[in-house]
């Protein structure tokens, strides 16, 4: 009788054995992937003391971020931001990659600042939260305060662009690269918090939204006949 070797007598078993081995290698790989960064910070934005306003001054909550531009550059390409967060800087510039899909992005949903950087070039608002040990935005009571209040957002200031509108709808995400638990962006505009305040948030998106973005959806108000500002939206 002929003798099998020993290939032969366990060839089952050994090619059993090597497709887990092939299915573990490429878990790893993709995950490896998937973590990679894609983008990287020089500085975590710590906003300096500012003078007091004039008496008669007009309001304006948040900090000015020194600008970084607006750069479109290539999906996947891995970006760096002098300040983080940046409130300005390069992003991409293709569908859903950039703009991001306007909404309220889980600690564990990826969100690029490639991404909704370019959100913010359109007027929108994004709001972050930290996600690192002991940070409340995170959590199971912080992500239910903020769904709640995405699904309360009222139209934009001065464009009345709906939150969930494509391309310059309202993000909330996760980004862990700042120095206090949350920041409310607009473009080239920076607001910190060290507590989830919806009041401030709405205060400083009333104030500030849609004045600052170069790429707009409608011209900035005038003033009426009448003297009071018209905000109509009148898309271009």
């Amino acid at each position: 009788m002929e003798q099998r070797s020993t290939f032969q007598r366990y060839r089952l078993p050994i090619i059993i054995v090597a497709i887990i081995g092939a299915v573990a290698l490429l878990g790893v790989w993709a995950l490896g992937s998937t973590g990679a960064t894609a983008y990287s910070c020089s500085t975590i934005y710590q906003p300096g003391a500012t003078p007091s306003p004039a008496p008669d001054a007009d309001p304006q909550p948040g900090f000015v971020q020194p600008d970084m531009g607006a750069r479109h550059i290539q999906t996947g390409t891995e970006a760096t931001y002098t300040y983080c967060p940046p409130a300005t800087g390069p992003h991409y510039n293709a569908p859903n990659r950039g703009p991001i899909p306007p909404g309220v992005y889980g600690p564990d949903q990826a969100a690029l600042p490639q991404g909704w950087v370019h959100n913010l070039e359109h007027g929108a608002l994004v709001v972050l939260y930290r996600g690192q040990e002991g940070d409340p935005g995170a959590t199971t009571e912080g992500q239910a305060a903020i769904e709640a209040f995405f699904d309360g957002l009222p139209p934009s200031p001065i464009c009345g662009v709906p939150p969930t509108q494509s391309g310059a709808g309202v993000v909330i995400a996760r980004f862990d690269e700042m120095a206090t638990p949350f920041s409310v962006l607009v473009w080239g505009r920076i607001l910190p918090l060290d507590t989830w305040d919806e009041d401030a948030i709405m205060e400083f998106w009333n104030t500030m939204g849609e004045r600052t973005n170069p790429e707009r959806l409608c011209p900035l108000p005038t003033a009426t006949p009448a003297g009071s500002p018209d905000v109509s939206p009148s898309p271009s």
